[in-house]
């Protein structure tokens, strides 16, 4: 199948005329990595996911390197992306890591925290009040600075080691976050266990408790198959920030039950059908998965990248 081709549009009502895609390949989708993948080629990543149209690429995570050595390169990568036109937030664990991303002119930045505790002591080493208490003064800092700061929340629909997790828990991590002063939370279903009802109850339970659907994106991993169906929930309820990863790359290194997040391709390929502008070239976002599919040595995951180029043994040859 050629790689122009491109679904009939058939508008559905009450959906958003324009979907904003946070694209995490190069942070989330790389960390997950057995082998680390060299700079050059992260920088060369980043510069072509922003070629194909996204305007939002997550570069890199300032974590110290024993924890995520993947993302070690992050001094040396930043600076060689910082004229990519696009935004390129990048991860904060703490004052110090913040420290080290202003000096290098970010000003878009994440912290990560967790609905429960469990992850949030294999994660950070800390209770859920623990981490939000660290973040405190990142956040601070950041809003001084000048910065945008996202949070993003893990584990909003289940925890490998508590089983599900109460909509209400979530619901108070949320209010604590935006309490600190984020501008941005992003709703994590690291294990993939979300179904659309699911998603529904914590938006609007979300909404009730005063938090605005403005300022949620959605962050869905494909483990059962519904990253798609959790997607088409949340923007039937106004949400029009969704995070994705170029071909489907990534997981989470301290929940080994997470598989990879919602392939770019693949949501790109729906909103295209349902008349949802992303601003996003396809036939270059694919040409892009499958130079870091060759790069990576092994086929693209992406259902899309797949259908677009043949088969899944070619998916992986250069273009």
């Amino acid at each position: 199948m050629s790689t122009d081709a491109l679904p009939m549009t058939v508008p559905a009502p009450g959906l958003p005329a324009r979907v904003r895609i946070h694209e995490v390949g190069p942070r989330d989708g790389l960390q997950n990595e057995a082998a680390t993948v060299p700079t050059e080629v992260k920088a060369e990543f980043i510069r072509r996911l922003a070629g194909a149209g996204l305007a939002t690429v997550e570069a890199t995570s300032f974590v110290h390197p024993r924890w995520v050595p993947q993302l070690a390169d992050a001094e040396a990568l930043f600076p060689l992306v910082a004229d990519v036109p696009a935004e390129l937030p990048v991860l904060v664990p703490n004052e110090r890591g913040l420290e080290r991303a202003l000096a290098l002119g970010a000003r878009r930045v994440a912290v990560f925290a967790s609905a429960t505790e469990s992850f949030a002591q294999a994660n950070l080493n800390r209770s859920v009040d623990g981490a939000l208490a660290m973040f405190e003064p990142v956040v601070a800092c950041a809003k001084e600075a000048g910065g945008h700061v996202r949070g993003y929340l893990s584990m909003c629909f289940g925890d490998p080691w508590e089983g599900p997790v109460p909509v209400d828990r979530v619901v108070r991590v949320c209010r604590a976050l935006v309490d600190l002063g984020c501008d941005e939370l992003s709703l994590g279903d690291t294990i993939g266990v979300a179904t659309p009802g699911h998603v529904r109850a914590l938006l609007t339970a979300l909404e009730d408790a005063g938090i605005a659907t403005g300022v949620l994106g959605v962050h869905f991993h494909d483990t059962y198959g519904q990253a798609l169906a959790n997607t088409l929930a949340a923007l039937e309820h106004g949400v029009t920030t969704v995070d994705a990863s170029a071909g489907g790359l990534g997981g989470c290194p301290y929940a080994k039950s997470a598989t990879g997040n919602l392939a770019t391709e693949d949501l790109v390929w729906m909103l295209r059908g349902l008349g949802i502008d992303t601003g996003v070239d396809l036939s270059r976002l694919v040409a892009t998965s499958v130079w870091m599919a060759d790069r990576l040595g092994r086929p693209s995951p992406s259902r899309t990248v797949r259908a677009l180029t043949g088969s899944a043994a070619d998916s992986h040859k250069e273009q």
